[in-house]
C-alpha cells in the first residue's frame, strides 16, 4: 500500500477538498484524512499511480506538492537534516562573505556548488580563502542579525522528539553556525567543518578533513549503528547537490525548496510546505504538533 500525501504552504493554505476528491478518485484511493485544515491532505492507493509525475507537475503550477510513498514505516525515529537553506534561511558562507565585501562573487560559487556544478571541498575552500583576515565577531553579528530559522522548524524537533525520535544536524557549513542553531532547535548533536582563525581573525582555512557529501552518509551509517536502528529508519531532509547521498540512503530522502538538478534525482520534493511537511510525510496531523513555548 502506498499513502498520498497533498500539502501546500501554512501561511498561504490553498488545498481544495475538491481537489483532493478529484484526484483520490481518478487514483482509486481510499478515503481522505485531512492532516491540517487547506495545508494536508492524504489517502491510500494500492499501487503507485503510473501519471505521478505529470500530475506531479500540474499540481506544482497550483504551488501543491505531491508525494507518493509506502505507507508501511513512514513514522520514522531519526531526522537527519542540512542546516543551510534548509533549517535555516540562509546560506552562511554567503552571509560572511557580504559581511567582507565579497558576497556576489562568493554566491555564485555557493550556487554552483550547491547546484553539483562544482566540486564541493573545492568550492568551500575558495570560498573560506575569500573571508582571510575578517574579524571572528563578525560570526557572531551575522548570527544576530543576518540569520532566520527556516519556517516550521522548531515544530518538527519538538514534535519528533517528543515521540522518541533523534536528530542530527550535518552540514557543509560551520560549527560556529551549527552549534548555535542546533541548540535553539533542539538537535541532539551536530557536524559541520570548523573555520580556523588566528589573532582574533579568519585565516582563510578551514579544519581538514572537510566535511562534504561523504561525511554525511558517514554520519548517518555511524549514528544509526550507535542508536541500533535501520537507515530506513531515518527521514532526512537537505537542498543541495552534497546532500544527495544521504538523502539517497535515508528511509525518507526529502529534498526541500532544492535545486532543480537535485529535486530531479529526489523522489520526494517539498516546493511550496514548509518544515511541518515533514510531520505530515509521516502521517502526523496538525493536532499532534508540538509547539515549543520559547522563541528565540
Amino acid at each position: 500500500m502506498f499513502v498520498v500525501t497533498l500539502l501546500s504552504n501554512p501561511d498561504t493554505p490553498r488545498l481544495e477538498p475538491t481537489l483532493v476528491e478529484s484526484l483520490r478518485n481518478a487514483w482509486g484511493g481510499g478515503a481522505a484524512f485531512w492532516l491540517s485544515p487547506d495545508v494536508a491532505a492524504e489517502f491510500s492507493v494500492s499501487q503507485r499511480p503510473d501519471n505521478q509525475w505529470q500530475v506531479w507537475d500540474d499540481l506544482q503550477e497550483m504551488q501543491i506538492d505531491l508525494v507518493v510513498q509506502p505507507i508501511e514505516g513512514r513514522r520514522k525515529t531519526m531526522l537527519l537534516a542540512d542546516m543551510d537553506s534548509t533549517m535555516i534561511q540562509q546560506e552562511c558562507i554567503d552571509e560572511l562573505a557580504d559581511e567582507a565585501g565579497v558576497g556576489d562573487h562568493v554566491k555564485d560559487i555557493t550556487a554552483r556548488a550547491m547546484n553539483g556544478e562544482l566540486d564541493f571541498e573545492g568550492a568551500l575552500t575558495e570560498r573560506v580563502g575569500l573571508l582571510a583576515g575578517l574579524d571572528e565577531t563578525v560570526i557572531a553579528k551575522v548570527l544576530e542579525r543576518r540569520i532566520t530559522l527556516m519556517p516550521g522548524g522548531r515544530t518538527l524537533l519538538a514534535t519528533m522528539r517528543a515521540n522518541g525520535a533523534y536528530a542530527a544536524l550535518v552540514s557543509g557549513g560551520f560549527t560556529a553556525f551549527t552549534t548555535a542553531v542546533a541548540a535553539q532547535l533542539g538537535f541532539d548533536e551536530n557536524r559541520a567543518n570548523t573555520l580556523l582563525t588566528k589573532d582574533g581573525k579568519l585565516t582563510g582555512q578551514v579544519q581538514h578533513p572537510i566535511l562534504g557529501r561523504a561525511a554525511k552518509i558517514e554520519a548517518l551509517e555511524q549514528i544509526t549503528a550507535r542508536l541500533g536502528i535501520a537507515e530506513t529508519d531515518v527521514i532526512a531532509v537537505g537542498d543541495g547537490a552534497n546532500d544527495l547521498g544521504m538523502l539517497g540512503r535515508a528511509g525518507t530522502g526529502v529534498a526541500l525548496h532544492a535545486k532543480p538538478s537535485v529535486a530531479a534525482k529526489c523522489d520526494v520534493r517539498i516546493n511550496f510546505c514548509d518544515l511541518t511537511a515533514l510531520l505530515y510525510l509521516q502521517g502526523y496531523a496538525l493536532d499532534d504538533f508540538l509547539r515549543p513555548r520559547q522563541t528565540y
